[in-house]
Parts: structure tokens; sequence; C-alpha cells
């Protein structure tokens, strides 16, 4: 008796078919990520989706057979690789309208290094706004020119940053080379390069979450350059600080009922954390606060953030997301005795600190203690009702209404 077997021809063929499909599959994520994310032409990134979809139908329509299938996977390949090239040459900041207006993005020389820096204003003539980046050590600081900053462009020339070891500066300096002193010489070479450009005598600078903590370092050290420092979602001491996060994290967990969670963290245990892992394990806990406070975990964020910055190709994206988990590894435990209560407890510019109720990530029982003991020439305690980071409206308010009104310009 005789049983019906496929050939070798068709298992063959089924064979390519199935591997050309997954070489669509993969090769048309970067194209398909044009339009959504890119400053690539619109001709361009339809004409490359729409041969990479000939490519596909290719295969159906001709005599299916090795060559034709290499032929197929090499030019599906090669757009994908023009795709990314396409990407990276026309990433640009948009253009803001006005005969005073600024936007530019643009390398600038810091440390021996060439980093990247857009500046971006309706009025050339107002003040400078230094920006530190959106968290980390290691996250990108362009996706806040979109997300964050938009709403401060009509009121100052609002300088921001991707520091050595993320995003467009990604490969600055070896990320293993990393200190946090590093980052403060650099930043106070910015600064000095945008107070000459700008024929200002001092600028404001702001920080998130990590840009606290490097703001904070750069202002206490080189007061003579800024009118006022503004720390949103404020560090103060990051061992206290963690420790608290995973308490709280413990008790959410048991709250939902995940007992897996819950053992997972008590087996990663009480931070600090070192070496092989850290960054998972930071990422476990914080994951837990950041769904309390409503926002995406940080696998998502470093995924979708880059998403949103028409300053990014797609090899930015990639290494925004690269520079967060390898420049935190580096960084973050050169943080281990940070306390600004003891470290920076009289500082000679004015500081404000935007502080939101909502906030587990920068606990805001730090900040309030470090208020209370912070000596300066005026400081705000400016309470919010968002979380980790003020909303852009929130940032606008509190710039206009409090910093501008209380430490204008001279």
């Amino acid at each position: 008796m005789q049983t019906n077997t496929p050939s070798a021809t068709g298992r063959s063929t089924v064979a390519l078919t199935t591997l050309v499909l997954l070489m669509y599959l993969l090769t048309i994520i970067p194209v398909a990520d044009l339009p959504v994310g890119t400053s690539v032409p619109f001709y361009i990134w339809l004409g490359l989706f729409v041969l990479q979809f000939l490519l596909l139908m290719a295969w159906f329509r001709l005599q299916r057979s090795l060559k034709l299938a290499v032929v197929i996977i090499v030019g599906m390949i090669s757009l994908t690789l023009l795709a990314v090239a396409a990407s990276q040459h026309y990433a640009r900041t948009p253009a803001i309208a006005g005969d005073n207006s600024i936007a530019v993005m643009e390398t600038v020389q810091l440390g021996g290094t060439e980093q990247w820096i857009t500046i971006r204003g309706q009025d050339a003539s107002k003040p400078v706004l230094l920006y530190l980046g959106i968290g980390g050590p290691g996250a990108g600081g362009f996706p806040a020119n979109a997300l964050t900053l938009k709403p401060l462009e009509e009121h100052f020339v609002v300088v921001n940053w991707d520091q050595p070891g993320t995003g467009k500066s990604y490969g600055a300096v070896p990320i293993s080379t990393l200190t946090v002193d590093r980052f403060v010489s650099d930043a106070h070479e910015l600064a000095e390069l945008m107070s000459q450009r700008f024929s200002q005598d001092k600028i404001y600078v702001m920080g998130l979450s990590w840009g606290t903590i490097l703001g904070t370092k750069l202002v206490q050290q080189h007061p003579e350059h800024f009118y006022a420092y503004i720390g949103n979602g404020q560090m103060v001491n990051t061992v206290e600080n963690d420790r608290l996060g995973y308490q709280l994290s413990l008790q959410l967990a048991a709250e939902r009922g995940d007992a897996k969670l819950r053992q997972k963290l008590i087996e990663n245990g009480e931070p600090p954390y070192f070496g092989e892992g850290m960054a998972y394990k930071y990422a476990t806990y914080n994951d837990v606060l950041f769904e309390h406070m409503g926002t995406l975990k940080i696998g998502m964020m470093a995924f979708l953030v880059p998403q949103f910055s028409d300053e990014y190709g797609l090899v930015d994206k990639v290494n925004f997301a690269r520079g967060l988990a390898q420049s935190f590894s580096t960084v973050y435990p050169q943080l281990e005795n940070l306390d600004f209560t003891t470290q920076a407890a009289k500082m000679e510019v004015p500081m404000y600190f935007l502080v939101g109720r909502q906030d587990v990530n920068a606990m805001a029982s730090l900040v309030e203690r470090y208020y209370d003991v912070l000596e300066a020439p005026h400081k705000e305690l400016i309470w919010l009702e968002s979380g980790h980071g003020a909303s852009p409206e929130e940032i606008r308010d509190a710039l206009l209404n409090q910093v501008l009104v209380n430490s204008p310009p001279r």
C-alpha cells in the first residue's frame, strides 16, 4: 500500500516560501516605521514600501526557485538598508516660524568629543534654558522636544542635549569610560558655549530625574553661570530613594495578589544592585512603580519614547534603547553615596523643585527633607498633581509664574 507524501521539491518550495515571508516581515518593520517616527519625505518611504511589497508579490507570481528567493531576500535587505540610511539622512529638528526664530540640530565639541544638541525658540533673544535629558542615566534628551519642551519655546531658547552614551551622541565616548564628573564637565562646557553664542551672562538649567542629579551638581560647582535651577522629579539620595521604592513595590505586588512578582522582587533583594543583571533588577521594581503611577513600563518607554523624535533616524532610535541599558549600568553605581541633604545643602543660585504628588520614583518625602535643610538665595517647592515628571503645561506654568517672576534674567 502506498501513501502520498510531499515531494522533495514541494518541501523545498514550502521552506523557501516560509523564509521569504519571514524576511519580508522582518525587513518591512524599518520601512513601515519611516512615516511613524522619522522625517523621511512621503515619496521616499512610500516608494520603499511599494518596492518591498512588489518583491514579495514576485515570489508568488514568478517561477519559485532558490535563485529567485536569494534575489528577493537580497532585494528586501537592500531596501531596508536604504530605509535606515534615509532615516539618518533626513533626521532634523522641525522648523519654527518667525523672523527671529531658531530651530537647529548640530554637533558641538564637549570634552574633546562631538556631541549633538538642538536649539529651539520662537525668539532667539529670549533667555536660554539648558535641558539635561529625560532620565536614566542613559536616556537621550531629544524626544523631550515634542513631548515636553514645545510649550517653552515661546518664552525661552531651549537647548536640548543628547548626552554621551545615548541617542545621537551614543558613540561620543566608550560607555565604559563614562563618569558623573564627565557629565558635569560636559554640561558646564555646553552652558558656557550657549552663554557666549547668545550673548547672555547667565542661563537657566532644568533637569528631569537623573538630570536633576547632574543639574544640582552643575549649579553647585558653577553658580556664576546660572539664573536658577529647576528640578523636575528631583533626586536626592539614590540608595534611600531606591529602598523606599522597592518596599513600596513589594506592598503593591501583595495588594494586587501577584505572588509571582512579589517572589521575584524578594529574590532580587533590596537595592542597591551591582554587576551583571543590575539594570533588570532595577527595572523589575520600578516597573511596578511606573504602573502604579499610570505610566509606561521602562522597556516600553525605551521603545516608544524615541518614536516621537523627528531628530532621530532608525539607528538613533536603537541607540536610545542601547544607551539607556548600557549607560545606566555604568553610571548609576557611581551614585551610591549621593546625598544632597549633606553634599549640596548650601547653594548660591535660586532652586526650584517641581514635585508630583503621585511621584513614587523620586520620593517626595526626600525632596521635602532636602528642601527643609537647603540654604539658597531663593527656593520653592512647587507641588503638582503629576507623577514622575511634570506635564508640559505644569512645567510652562511653573517657569512663567514662579521662576521668571522670582528669578528674572538681568
